[in-house]
């Protein structure tokens, strides 16, 4: 069966630590993928040309940008989204850190902003206040003014020792 803009395309994947098998367009991006097929809304969509990095999600524990990555790319890879990071009853620590320091405004930027920080502390747990800045340098907030997103970062990896 073909798409009506193209054909169809069987990928296989790891999501979240699960084994996935899914039929997708071979023009979808990974981000309409996750939000579209999947049902994972965590990941956000903001300007869809990889510029805001609301929509990041870790590709084999890398954080890339979903809106730039075509879905069929990531046959064989491991994904991770802000679905797989925690939950309501058990929060990742970062995710408890970014609650303690007020890194939290209107959410929109933090599911990737959080995408990023787990792949800075998985590499390293003690990231210096430049490398933090590096790591997040590609995502746009508007509420916080970053201080308080930082501070998180930092915190966690000093809770992770």
């Amino acid at each position: 069966m073909t798409h009506p803009v193209g054909k169809l395309v069987k990928i296989w994947f790891k999501l979240n630590g699960n084994a996935i098998a899914v039929e997708t367009p071979a023009h979808w991006t990974l981000l309409r993928l996750l939000r579209e097929k999947l049902k994972l809304t965590g990941t956000k969509e903001g300007c869809g040309i990889g510029e805001c990095g609301a929509c990041t999600v870790l590709l084999d524990k890398r954080p890339v940008h979903s809106c730039l990555v075509l879905a069929p790319k990531i046959e064989g890879k491991h994904i991770e989204t802000i679905e797989g990071l925690g939950s309501r009853e058990a929060l990742h620590p970062i995710q408890k850190s970014f609650i303690d320091h007020g890194a939290v405004q209107c959410g929109f930027c933090t599911p990737g902003m959080l995408m990023s920080a787990k792949a800075l502390l998985e590499t390293n747990s003690n990231p210096s206040r430049e490398e933090v800045k590096k790591a997040i340098s590609g995502h746009l907030c508007r509420c916080t003014g970053y201080q308080q997103i930082i501070e998180a970062i930092e915190a966690a990896g000093k809770m992770k020792r």
